[in-house]
């Protein structure tokens, strides 16, 4: 049976009731097809499929599916205060959206910043763009990671709260429509994917300590 995010489900409601309405006032199918369409185009796009998990405690999995778009070293000088690797993953609206821990945690923090909806792609997206940030105390140190809006995603939920704990590969949360992914690791962790590289969520080890 199809798993589907909780937060798809106004959407396919919405959609569903426009193609019946439109169905039984028009003369024809064709003015239901555009909301048919779309229907199941929300079903496509809001579906949670299970994951199998790597095992090992040593691990990093990838916090969403996509394109990995940036590696870099970088100072975090507002919630990290240190150096960390930077690995960013842009969603299209053909991935799945649904964004999982990339490692066990406890939640220490959840922010939400309000910002622009500048395409994911641009890297001053990561810090303009409106943008919620989960801050995750592990037995590595810190790792944030930072759910960002993009052009045509205007909403990201965070599912968790301060206190929470999470397991790696564990769901906290989705972006609506195509969107980006940051996640700052440890500086000492060794990386395992280049650019270009596509991944999945839960699945694809992104990084080894």
């Amino acid at each position: 049976m199809l798993k589907l995010a909780p937060e798809g489900y106004p959407f396919i409601i919405f959609f569903s009731v426009l193609t019946i309405i439109s169905f039984f006032l028009s003369s024809g199918i064709w003015i239901a097809l555009l909301p048919f369409i779309l229907t199941l185009f929300m079903l496509y796009f809001f579906r949670d499929p299970e994951r199998i998990i790597p095992e090992g405690e040593n691990i990093f999995v990838s916090p969403a599916d996509g394109k990995v778009i940036l590696i870099k070293n970088v100072y975090e000088e507002q919630y990290l205060k240190s150096n960390a690797i930077m690995v960013s993953i842009f969603m299209s609206p053909l991935n799945v959206h649904v964004n999982r821990s990339p490692c066990d945690g406890i939640v220490e923090s959840v922010i939400h910043t309000k910002g622009k909806f500048l395409s994911a792609f641009k890297h001053e997206a990561s810090l303009q763009n409106e943008n919620i940030i989960m801050l995750l105390n592990t037995r590595y140190g810190k790792v944030l990671v930072r759910q960002v809006a993009g052009f045509v995603a205007r909403r990201a939920v965070c599912r968790v709260k301060i206190g929470d704990a999470l397991k790696k590969g564990e769901r906290y949360g989705i972006i609506k429509f195509s969107s980006r992914l940051d996640v700052y690791l440890p500086k000492d962790v060794n990386i395992k994917v280049k650019l270009g590289d596509k991944v999945k969520a839960g699945e694809t080890i992104i990084a080894i300590i």
